[in-house]
């Protein structure tokens, strides 16, 4: 990593391709933090699809109200990898503060459509993921998490909708608690 220390962000996002450098430059990029973004976001339209979706990960740790519509955006990449990133990085919460999660309005299309239509499972089952966030709120979530879970091609990716359709394991976990108030004093 020492080596990396003089090195431009935007060399560093380059190298995110490159699989001899790639772990080195993502720690980087990392612990440079928003310093970075904008060459992170940059990266986003990178050529090589290995750079695009490095930035995707790398958002999922950096991500700010700025880049969120980008990051959306990676989600109809060509690249199934970088869909997958994408959608890990817009379903993520462990990384965000509540000021950088993504709300329905601007997440829920793009992943009930992925969910529905995406060639590959993996893009499938991380669309689900993001798809669940919303199973409480929002009566197209759970007609599709239903639908998937009845119907998808892959078992992974049923097993996957299953656990955030109601009744499923994730879908109670996270349900709104009834009953609890706010008292002042």
């Amino acid at each position: 990593m020492l080596g990396f220390l003089k090195t431009d962000d935007e060399t560093l996002v380059s190298c995110l391709g490159d699989p001899q450098r790639t772990v080195a430059a993502y720690h980087e990029l990392l612990r440079r933090g928003p310093g970075a973004l904008g060459a992170i976001r940059a990266g986003l339209s990178h050529d090589h699809s290995a750079v695009r979706e490095g930035c995707c990960r790398l958002l999922d740790h950096l991500v700010d109200t700025d880049s969120m519509d980008l990051l959306v955006a990676m989600a109809d990449d060509p690249d199934a990898e970088v869909r997958v990133a994408a959608f890990h990085a817009l379903a993520c919460d462990r990384c965000k503060d509540d000021a950088c999660a993504p709300g329905a309005g601007l997440v829920l299309e793009p992943a009930l459509r992925h969910l529905a239509d995406d060639p590959d499972p993996r893009v499938r089952a991380r669309a689900a993921e993001l798809v669940g966030k919303f199973a409480h709120s929002d009566a197209r979530a759970v007609a599709a998490l239903q639908a998937c879970q009845a119907g998808d091609p892959s078992p992974a990716v049923r097993k996957k909708a299953g656990w955030y359709a109601p009744g499923g394991p994730i879908h109670r976990r996270t349900a709104p608690r009834a009953g609890r108030s706010l008292r002042a004093g």
